[in-house]
């Protein structure tokens, strides 16, 4: 690639500014993780030219060690080093906001619509796309996790754990932490992070905040910051939750999807597929806040709309607080609008203090991140539990009546025609939604015809 030598850095940039461009993102932020964070780094590494190649890497290199979304929690690190903690929750939050607005205007259609045979027919033929998408997951993470013998036993005895004994989300991460500590210290070899992100490859010019930039002041570590930083953040997290206990009680739906969601940020290692089982654990099996069709349904909305994609806990929060009608049977758009806010609020809310926490430290020192063994093991785990999501939806999709039951061949073919387009061809998440949408809009609409 050539570039035009440019000399001389970007004028300061106005809250106003940043605020502007946080408000778009949230809007034009498709394409999953990496299609976030390749759309930051040319907007404000290449073309703006608002922080440095190297320092934008190192501040990734952070956001993916953590659990959440890396790309919200990488918008809200770079809010942050540019205007401060106000600077970082306006970027965070502008990156979800859109999305839950769009998320809570399709969930009511969905709820207040679904059974009209056109949207039927639409969810007919996304259901199957949405499985190949599972597999595709499962297959994209495992290629670049599963580099060894050691990595694919892992992620053998966690499809085991979780498909054959049924074993807890949370247990089956923290065993493969412990194994991924205990393997980087016998093989570390076996249990590198393998690369990283890559180094900078050419020179875009002089950043707002270059490589050599000092460390702003507001950026610097101290223990005195960090304990106010951690004492407003669980004061925080305390308010909310004990407000819904005082206002409805600890055994209230609102106040159980607080409880459970703010476990579940906390387990969102390696994206929002990880977490899905999870969700499914809690939501459908335990809570039955909705079904295991609803939950395909929702992964599929998720799929299609800006944000992370783990903003699909916004539609089972929704559907949620629908079908339990959480304030009456006159008001169910309000009672899943509300509940879809209260399960983003508490998903997200981990995701600012880990930044707002740990991001001084990472910015004063500059240094190697360690702690990637355990990750390398909790990853290879994520694969063998994303094969059991994909069995499960694959089961759910092409026998919906359990076994006994009659077999879908149309879902079939549409889910291999969605699994070729994305392995073969390389076709997108959304090309491959709309079109097995349309697919399964055409077969409603056919098959009276061909009866």
């Amino acid at each position: 690639m050539t570039t035009t030598a440019i000399t001389t850095a970007p004028e300061r940039l106005s809250f106003g500014e940043a605020l502007l461009y946080w408000l778009r993102l949230g809007f034009i932020s498709f394409g999953g993780p990496a299609g976030q964070i390749a759309l930051m780094h040319e907007d404000l590494v290449e073309r703006r030219r608002w922080i440095s190649e190297s320092r934008f890497l190192h501040a990734l290199n952070y956001c993916m060690l953590l659990p959440g979304p890396e790309a919200q929690q990488l918008a809200t690190y770079i809010g942050w080093l540019m205007h401060r903690t106000w600077g970082g929750i306006v970027a965070g939050v502008l990156f979800v906001l859109p999305s839950l607005f769009i998320l809570i205007g399709l969930s009511w259609v969905y709820m207040a619509h679904g059974d009209v045979p056109a949207i039927a027919g639409l969810f007919y033929g996304i259901k199957p796309a949405v499985t190949a998408l599972v597999v595709h997951a499962a297959w994209r993470v495992g290629s670049r996790t599963l580099k060894n013998a050691w990595l694919w036993g892992i992620a053998v005895a966690a499809f085991v754990a979780i498909f054959a004994l049924q074993l807890p989300f949370p247990l089956i991460v923290l065993a493969a932490g412990v194994i991924g500590y205990v393997g980087g210290r016998v093989a570390p070899a076996r249990f590198s992070a393998g690369g990283g992100h890559g180094k900078p490859v050419h020179t875009l010019g002089p950043a707002l905040i270059d490589d050599h930039t000092p460390t702003p002041e507001h950026a610097l570590f101290s223990w005195r910051r960090f304990s106010r930083v951690l004492v407003a953040c669980l004061s925080l997290w305390a308010a909310g939750i004990g407000s819904l206990t005082a206002l409805y009680g600890w055994d209230a739906v609102l106040t159980q999807m607080a409880w459970f969601f703010t476990k579940a940020a906390l387990m969102t290692f390696g994206g929002a597929y990880a977490v899905l089982p999870y969700v499914f654990q809690g939501a459908v099996e335990h809570h039955q806040w909705l079904t295991a069709a609803q939950m395909i349904d929702g992964l599929a909305l998720g799929e299609t709309t800006p944000g992370p994609l783990i903003m699909v806990v916004s539609f089972v929060g929704y559907v949620g607080g629908w079908t339990k009608a959480i304030f009456g049977p006159d008001a169910l758009f309000l009672s899943g609008a509300v509940a879809a806010t209260v399960v983003t609020f508490f998903t997200f809310l981990p995701s600012f203090f880990f930044i707002l926490l740990g991001a001084p430290f990472i910015e004063s020192t500059h240094g190697k991140l360690g702690f990637t063994a355990p990750l390398t093991g909790i990853t290879a785990a994520v694969v063998g539990v994303i094969v059991n999501l994909a069995v499960f939806f694959a089961y759910h999709v092409l026998w919906p009546l359990g076994l006994s039951g009659r077999f879908e061949w149309a879902s079939a073919l549409i889910g291999l025609a969605a699994a070729a387009a994305l392995f073969r061809f390389k076709i997108g998440v959304i090309p491959v939604i709309l079109a097995s949408g349309l697919a399964g809009l055409a077969l409603t609409f056919l098959r009276p015809l061909l009866t």
